[in-house]
C-alpha cells in the first residue's frame, strides 16, 4: 500500500491548490473514485470547488472528510525545493500541503480502495467530503456541503477528518473535539472632554478598568473529561484621540472565548453582561460565533481509531481536544461521532513542510483497519 499512496500523495501535492482554488485536485480525486462507484456530487458555491461521492445509500455512513486547498507558499527563495514539485530527502516527502492535508486525502483514497477490494459488497456506505476553502474564509466550503446535506435531511454516523493531529510520531495524538470560540466587540461610553477638566467628562477607559479586572479574574466553568477550563482574553484596546490633553469619549475593546462544551455561548454572554451591568457601565456589544464546541467521547468510533493505531503503530493514542477550530464545527451540526486523525503537524504552514515517507502507508493502514471494524466487523 506504501507506493500507491505516496503515487497519489505527490500528484495531489503537485496541484498548485492556494486557497481557495482546488487546481485540478478534485479531478484527481474523482477519476480514482468512479471505478470504485462512487456517486460524483459537486456542491460549488462561490467558485469553491466542494466534492460530495458516496457508495451504497444504507446506514451505517462511513465520511472521510478534508480540503484539497492549502495556505500561500510565502517566499519562494526560502524552500530548498519547489513547494509544488514535491521532492523526497532523507525519506521525507517535501512539498506544501505534505503534512496538512493531501497525504491524508491520498492515504483515505488508497484505504478505502484497498477496504473495497477486500469487501465489495460491504455493508453501509461510504463518502467523501472535500472542499477547496479550509484555510481561506470557509465561508463557502464545507459549510455549504452541510447546508445541503441538512436540506435533504441527511446525516452522517461516523466522519474522520485527515487534518495533521500527530506530534512527534504518528497516531500519538488524535483530536476528539474543539473548543468553541465565540469575539466580541464592546464600546464603553464616556463623555469626552479637555484632560485637564476630568469633573466635566467621563472617562471610559477608568470605568471600564474594573469590569476587565473581574472579568480577567472570572472562572467560567472547570472544563471536563476532555477540554481544558474556558478562558476570556482581551485582543485589542483602543482609545482616544492621540492627543494627550483629551479624555476620550469611548473606548472599544475585542475580546474572545475559548470554550469548552462545559459553557454555552448564552451563559457566556449572560455571565458577561451581568459583569459589565454590576459595574453600571453604559456599552454596545456586537457578537460573533466563530465556533460552537464539538465533543466526540469514547464508543465505536474512538475505540476502533485507537484499536487501528494500537495494531499499526504499536502505541496507544491520546485523545485531545486541544488547537484551534476546523470544518469539524460544521460537521458536527450532522455527524454524531467524529474524530480528526492525520500525520504529525510540526511543519504545517511552514516553509519546507513535509511528512515522512514512512507514514504514509500507516495512515492508509489505520483509515482501513478503523472502516473495517465499523462497517463489517461490527455488523
Amino acid at each position: 500500500m506504501s507506493a500507491p499512496t505516496l503515487a497519489l500523495a505527490r500528484q495531489i501535492i503537485a496541484c498548485h491548490s492556494v486557497t481557495p482554488d482546488d487546481a485540478g485536485c478534485m479531478e484527481i480525486i474523482t477519476e480514482r473514485l468512479k471505478p470504485l462507484g462512487f456517486n460524483i456530487e459537486f456542491i460549488n458555491r462561490n467558485g469553491v470547488t466542494n466534492l460530495w461521492a458516496r457508495r451504497g445509500t444504507a446506514k451505517p455512513l462511513f465520511v472521510f472528510a478534508g480540503h484539497t486547498d492549502v495556505v500561500p507558499t510565502g517566499p519562494l527563495d526560502k524552500w530548498t525545493s519547489p513547494p509544488f514539485a514535491p521532492e523526497i530527502r532523507d525519506g521525507m516527502l517535501y512539498g506544501r500541503g505534505t503534512a496538512d492535508m493531501k497525504s491524508s486525502i491520498a492515504a483515505m483514497l488508497t484505504a478505502v480502495e484497498s477496504f473495497v477490494a477486500a469487501n465489495p459488497n460491504h455493508p453501509g456506505s461510504i463518502a467523501f467530503l472535500l472542499t477547496s476553502d479550509e484555510e481561506g474564509d470557509a465561508n463557502d466550503g464545507t459549510i455549504a456541503v452541510v447546508e445541503a446535506l441538512k436540506a435533504r435531511g441527511e446525516s452522517l454516523d461516523f466522519c474522520i477528518i485527515g487534518e495533521p493531529t500527530s506530534v512527534d510520531t504518528l497516531g500519538d495524538m488524535i483530536k476528539n473535539g474543539r473548543r468553541g470560540s465565540l469575539s466580541g466587540k464592546l464600546t464603553v461610553k464616556g463623555i469626552q472632554c479637555h484632560i485637564a477638566y476630568p469633573h466635566l467628562g467621563k472617562n471610559p477607559i477608568h470605568l471600564a478598568a474594573p469590569a476587565i479586572a473581574e472579568l480577567a479574574a472570572t472562572e467560567w466553568d472547570q472544563g471536563n473529561e476532555y477540554f481544558p477550563a474556558t478562558t476570556w482574553q482581551i485582543s485589542n484596546i483602543h482609545g482616544g484621540t492621540g492627543a494627550t490633553n483629551v479624555i476620550p469619549g469611548s473606548v472599544e475593546i475585542k475580546f474572545n472565548f475559548r470554550f469548552a462544551t462545559a459553557s454555552t455561548v448564552e451563559s457566556l454572554q449572560q455571565r458577561l453582561i451581568g459583569i459589565l451591568d454590576k459595574h453600571d457601565l453604559e456599552y454596545e456589544i456586537n457578537w460573533t460565533l466563530g465556533a460552537r464546541p464539538f465533543l466526540t467521547g469514547r464508543g465505536p468510533l474512538a475505540d476502533a481509531a485507537s484499536q487501528a493505531i494500537r495494531e499499526i503503530c504499536a502505541i496507544d493514542t491520546e485523545l485531545s481536544t486541544t488547537g484551534g477550530t476546523s470544518d469539524g464545527r460544521f460537521i458536527a451540526e450532522i455527524c454524531a461521532q467524529m474524530l480528526e486523525i492525520g500525520p504529525v503537524n510540526a511543519t504545517s504552514h511552514k516553509i519546507d513542510e513535509c511528512v515522512d515517507i514512512t507514514a504514509l502507508p500507516k495512515l492508509s493502514a489505520i483509515y482501513c483497519r478503523i472502516l473495517r471494524q465499523l462497517l463489517v466487523a461490527s455488523s
